[in-house]
């Protein structure tokens, strides 16, 4: 009589994150792709038990991966500067919404309440926000990882000129291994796992701490 051997269910592990910061765009991008991969984002967010924070908008990418998230049953803080309620918020808007004075007040508090930071395709206030992260990282007032999802090479050209920062002796090799990146939601989430940050700071995060 022949065993019948049935596949074992894929679980995935326990994450060693609780919640991570998405910087995405307010537009959805001209290619389908980007929209698929915020969607692949918050499902693997999801399945990984990992919740949300972003930007607070209803629209754009940032909509397409909250509204993964929460139809996924995880908790999506969204964090918003009042002056941008009316323009990012159309309708309905997905779980808890933060709204905060400023610009400044809104990435302070995105980055507080994360334990790791992914970029999904977006403008200069993507741009802005990841790059905030990578210094903070590079200074020592984090150790969080930071992770840029490549959806069909969005950011080959912001890798390759990191990669010129580099060879131009801007930016330390140590240093450039702070972004993780991957063309996939699951490839990269699964790096961000393994991620050690062995980059020199020049501050340590106490020394930081200890300001103010």
């Amino acid at each position: 009589m022949e065993a019948h051997h049935q596949k074992p269910r894929q679980v995935a592990a326990k994450s060693r994150f609780q919640r991570i910061c998405v910087f995405c765009g307010s537009s959805p991008g001209k290619s389908p792709s980007y929209q698929l991969a915020a969607i692949q984002l918050g499902q693997q967010l999801v399945e990984r038990s990992i919740d949300l924070v972003y930007g607070g908008g209803s629209i754009g990418l940032m909509g397409l991966v909250s509204q993964a998230v929460y139809d996924g049953g995880r908790h999506v803080l969204g964090v918003i500067p009042k002056t941008l309620m009316p323009r990012e918020i159309t309708g309905d808007t997905v779980g808890e919404v933060r709204a905060v004075s400023g610009m400044h007040q809104r990435k302070a508090e995105m980055a507080r309440q994360a334990d790791a930071f992914i970029a999904l395709p977006g403008g200069y206030g993507t741009l802005e926000e990841l790059l905030e992260v990578i210094t903070w990282a590079q200074l020592g007032i984090h150790q969080k990882p930071v992770g840029l999802l490549n959806v069909d090479g969005y950011y080959n050209s912001l890798l390759s000129f990191i990669d010129k920062a580099v060879d131009e002796g801007f930016i330390t090799p140590a240093s450039r291994h702070i972004i993780v990146s991957a063309p996939t939601a699951h490839e990269l989430i699964s790096k961000l796992e393994e991620y050690d940050p062995n980059h020199p700071g020049v501050a340590s995060s106490l020394s930081w701490g200890a300001e103010g």
